[in-house]
């Protein structure tokens, strides 16, 4: 068993390709000092994310990179790997970034990328996963917390929060109340991991007071 980091205030670095509300959610725990980090630096491989404001307005670093302008995912994530270097990151939080990581980071922050997922994992892994749920009748769903690895929602799972299925439930229903919890137990997740206490043994993950 391996402890994965000692106590510290977490530098962070989040990637985001969308609106960014896990983004808000880290931000207002640390503004709240519920979490022992600082998020340094955003990055986004959409130029019109909403996440990128949200950065811009809490005077973080927000940077646009576009995939496009490189020849291959191992160029561009060479670029991402940069400014991950230049700030000194610890962690890299994925918020809705809607790209496979690849081997360049993965390598160079191997069970330091997190991803948090609408669905109890290893159920509905994917795209669509509130969906797959409903389609599939589960009674209930959740979200996990989880390391990136070189698989889709495939590494090994650090927290997970059950929500019940209701018969009358949506998409949107059952999605909306899943990210209510993903805004709680991401953090707390984080959180666990600056306090020392998460510790790994191959897929499993332990947390110890």
């Amino acid at each position: 068993m391996k402890k994965l980091m000692e106590p510290k205030c977490l530098r962070i670095a989040v990637l985001a390709s969308g609106r960014g509300s896990n983004f808000d959610a880290l931000s207002q725990a640390i503004n709240k000092n519920d979490l022992n980090a600082n998020i340094h630096i955003l990055i986004s491989d959409k130029e019109n994310a909403p996440a990128l404001q949200k950065a811009t307005q809490q005077d973080i670093k927000a940077v646009y990179i576009n995939p496009k302008d490189y020849p291959d995912k191992i160029e561009y994530e060479k670029k991402l790997l940069s400014h991950l270097q230049e700030y000194n990151i610890d962690l890299i939080v994925l918020a809705g970034y809607m790209r496979l990581v690849g081997a360049t980071l993965l390598n160079s922050y191997k069970l330091r990328i997190l991803n948090i997922h609408p669905a109890l994992l290893p159920a509905f892994p994917g795209l669509d996963a509130q969906k797959q749920a409903l389609d599939y009748g589960v009674r209930y769903s959740g979200c996990t917390v989880h390391f990136v690895d070189e698989g889709v929602d495939t590494g090994p799972i650090i927290m997970q929060a059950v929500v019940p299925v209701k018969d009358d439930d949506t998409e949107e229903s059952l999605s909306q109340r899943i990210l209510a919890e993903e805004h709680k137990v991401y953090w707390q997740a984080v959180q666990a991991i600056a306090e020392g206490t998460v510790y790994i043994d191959g897929r499993k993950v332990y947390i110890k007071d």
